[in-house]
């Protein structure tokens, strides 16, 4: 007999945040970054996650501060890490797909910034507590995110609704790339803030 055994979970970032409704931002910060860390760690060595959502981190500790990326069964490996990221595969939850998924038409599309996308659909999530692109029919809610129109509320930070932008712009060429998702102004604000406490 053979058994394996998987660490153990805290639960799941989707639960979490629908018993929470929203995270105050220095939470999100703190959750979206190594989020964004885990997405940059698997894009430097040539995966591409593209079916990327919310329940897809657990937390690994019982105060809920540290987060594990789980279940890659739809993970695709490169063949470089460096080159061609075009993929195919056209899958993942409604509220996360990309534009470019939406008007490929059987044409590949970069995994690497569905990935980006992705990480802004959940930023936005985290912060505002619903999708940023919402209707009641896959329809509506497929032609919204062509459109790519979205408002953010006035309680996000600028430097948060920025870091968001910068994500969720329907040209993949535009988003930013995981590693400097990390260098954004957002994540050094919490930094400064750290330093006078």
């Amino acid at each position: 007999k053979l058994y394996l055994l998987s660490p153990a979970s805290y639960g799941d970032l989707h639960s979490y945040l629908r018993s929470k409704r929203r995270l105050k931002e220095i939470e999100a910060r703190n959750l979206f970054r190594q989020a964004a860390q885990a997405v940059f760690d698997c894009h430097r060595h040539g995966v591409v996650l593209t079916d990327l959502k919310l329940r897809r981190f657990v937390f690994a500790d019982p105060q809920r501060s540290k987060l594990r990326l789980e279940s890659l069964e739809e993970a695709i490996v490169l063949d470089r890490s460096d080159s061609d990221d075009g993929v195919w595969r056209k899958h993942g939850y409604p509220a996360y797909v990309t534009p470019e998924v939406l008007l490929s038409r059987g044409a590949r599309y970069s995994g690497r910034a569905a990935d980006l996308w992705s990480l802004g659909i959940i930023l936005y999530t985290l912060l505002v507590g619903r999708y940023p692109f919402q209707d009641s029919g896959p329809f509506g809610l497929f032609t919204k995110i062509i459109r790519g129109h979205f408002t953010v509320p006035d309680f996000v930070s600028s430097r948060a609704r920025c870091l968001i932008r910068h994500l969720l712009r329907r040209d993949p060429c535009q988003r930013l790339e995981a590693g400097d998702i990390l260098l954004h102004p957002w994540f050094s604000a919490v930094l400064r803030t750290a330093k006078v406490d």
